[in-house]
Order: structure tokens, then sequence, then C-alpha cells
């Protein structure tokens, strides 16, 4: 490690665990990045489930980094579910299906872990028996929601009718005549302001670039989320009101998918560490798919600019990247206009993210000068 300093270290505690879950949509991403056999990639680790998604196509290798050792505990401990457990055991373990045999199912998983990782979950006992999927602060935020805030605004009837199969037509009736009424409106202003989110979910410096009024913006991407997808296909959805996966699971647990990942799970390097000290290594020189989630967000413009200067400074031409806006608006600058073209596909995957709250998904591809 080179000792860079990153702008969002200054500024944030990375004490705590703020995500259990990864909050992106795979499926957007590895259609965005459209990984090879042989190929050397980078993630933003957060829990892991968008770097392990990221194995089952093969790649050479994935970089995992993330400043937050409790995020890499996250993804350690997967690392070992996926060893040690049965698909419908680590299905358990997470918290999308029911289950009373979570504390076994991580003893079991427990002598692949690290000294570190073992304390850090043998001191989080109540949260391995209630999935691991909602150990974190982001879905503390979300179980506030869902079982205090949402049961004053609809009945259980309700939302699960939110949840039923049905055309778009009948999607946009519902939500229009049943689920938007005032009180959902008034509460979405309120739960989903700057400062909640930045009390309860998110750490209030995160907020520092964003402009305009937050819970109008991401009430615009539920409704999308609720009218032009399907409730009942999308994983983020249903955790957000259900606190499991009913019937739609993230890409990383699909059944599908499960021995892919667990296959190529020595190709996974985690390291705690920031983006910048990554970029000015000699390992970054090979890479050349980069999920840098939204990592933007928290960033001067001099700073997300510069670090996409450092990525194309040594960038093969073809090398992909793909980051996520949330609430500040971030893309390629002018200056790197020669060196950096968006990809065509990204407003059409952008529409189809189920993780629906952020308001752009941006992929663009080194080009040869």
């Amino acid at each position: 490690m080179t000792g860079v300093t990153s702008e969002v270290e200054s500024r944030a505690s990375f004490s705590l665990l703020r995500y259990a879950q990864c909050w992106e949509d795979a499926d957007v991403l590895l259609a965005a990045l459209d990984i090879q056999p042989g190929d050397s990639c980078f993630a933003i680790a957060s829990a892991g489930d968008n770097a392990l998604a990221m194995l089952s196509r093969g790649p050479q290798r994935v970089v995992a980094v993330d400043l937050n050792p409790a995020q890499l505990a996250c993804i350690e401990l997967r690392i070992a579910a996926y060893r040690e457990l049965e698909h419908n055991e680590l299905l358990r373990l997470m918290g999308s299906r029911p289950g009373n045999d979570r504390l076994a199912l991580y003893r079991r998983c427990r002598s692949l872990l690290s000294r570190n990782t073992r304390s850090f979950w043998d001191a989080r006992a109540g949260a391995v028996a209630g999935g691991i999927g909602s150990a974190g602060k982001f879905e503390n935020y979300f179980r506030l929601f869902r079982t205090r805030v949402l049961p004053a605004v609809h009945g259980r009837d309700t939302v699960e009718r939110l949840f039923e199969p049905r055309p778009r037509s009948e999607r946009e009736a519902f939500y229009e005549q049943v689920w938007s009424n005032w009180r959902w409106r008034r509460m979405f202003r309120i739960f989903f302001s700057r400062f909640v989110m930045g009390w309860a979910g998110r750490d209030p410096s995160f907020f520092k670039y964003v402009e305009g009024c937050v819970s109008d913006r991401i009430l615009v991407r539920a409704r999308h989320a609720l009218i032009e997808l399907d409730p009942s296909q999308n994983p983020y959805l249903q955790w957000i009101f259900f606190g499991s996966h009913p019937t739609a699971l993230p890409y990383a647990l699909r059944a599908e998918n499960f021995d892919a990942i667990r296959s190529n799970l020595d190709r996974l390097e985690c390291r705690v560490q920031s983006l910048e000290d990554f970029l000015h290594s000699d390992d970054a020189r090979s890479v050349n798919s980069y999920n840098l989630s939204d990592v933007f967000e928290y960033m001067s413009e001099e700073n997300y600019t510069g670090i996409l200067e450092r990525i194309t400074a040594y960038a093969a031409p073809g090398t992909r990247i793909a980051y996520w806006n949330l609430l500040v608006p971030r893309t390629r600058p002018e200056t790197l206009a020669k060196r950096l073209r968006p990809r065509p596909e990204a407003a059409r995957l952008h529409q189809a993210d189920k993780a629906f709250f952020y308001s752009n998904f941006i992929v663009e591809e080194v080009v040869a000068e």
C-alpha cells in the first residue's frame, strides 16, 4: 500500500458494518462489464455479493477492496459459506429464506475464517441468528421502515398485493389507485429525507455533494420500480418490504450461479484498501473491468476526475468502467472525451436496474487516442 489518502476516509467512520448486502443490481453490472474468461477485474467490496457475482464469469481474478474491515468480514463469511454449505443452507444463513439453524450453519463455516473475522461474527450471535444479510446499518434502516413506518401507511394484505405478478397496466392502476395515497407520499418525504437517511441509514457525510430534495428524487425512482419493473421479480424491493427474498434472489444467491461462484472462489482477493491506493499499485495495470459501485457519490469533482484520469492513464483500450449515481451526477468529464467513451447500453440497463433508487448507471469504455 502506498498510503494514498481517500477523501471519504477523512470524513466518515469505518468502524461499523454499513452494508450487510450489496444494494446494487449485479444483473446490470455483469451486462455492462461483459467479463470474459481470463479477465482481471476490480470491485468495490461492500458486502461482497457483486464481487462474488463477477466470479461466475470465470475471470482470472477479482480484487475486491474496501476501507472498512467489517465489510471484508462479510465477504470472508460468504466465501466460507459457499465452500462449506449447500445452496439452500446459504440462503438460510443469509436470511433470504426462513431458518432456525443459522448459528449451527455459522459454526460449520467458522473454522474457515481468520481470527479477526471469527471474533467479529462471534460477537454478533444475534445478527447471525437473524440472518447475516440483516446485520448492517443500512439493513437496519429498512427494518425500521418495514416494522415501524410502513404499517402506519398500508396493512399487510395491501403490501402482499403489491407483490402479486400482474401486467404493467395493472401495476400502474394499483399504484395510483391503492398504493400512492397521501400517507405514502408524506411518509416517504420524511423517512427518505436527507436528515433521516443520514441518521439511520447512511453516514451524513455521504450527502456532502448532494443538492435538491433527496426524498422527492427517490420517490420518482420508487414509482418506476413499482410500475415499470415487476416487484414479484425484484429481490431488493422484497428485502425492503419483507426482510427476506420470498420469490426473487439477487444474482449471487441464485441456484444457477452457485456452483460457478464456488468453483472460482480462489480467484477472489480481498483487501482493506482504498480505491486510490489500489490505483497507485502495479496490480491496477492489468485490470480491464472496474466495478466502482457509487464511490464518486462521496467525492469532489476534482477527486473523481483524478481517479478516472488515473485509470485511463494506463488502461488498455476496451477496459470497461461501471458505476452508479445515487444523488450526485458524476460522468466522464470532457477532459477525458478522447479516452473514455460512454457505452450505449447504459441507459437501457439503468431502466432495468432492480436496485431502483439510483438516479443513473454509468458505463464507460477506454478507447485508444
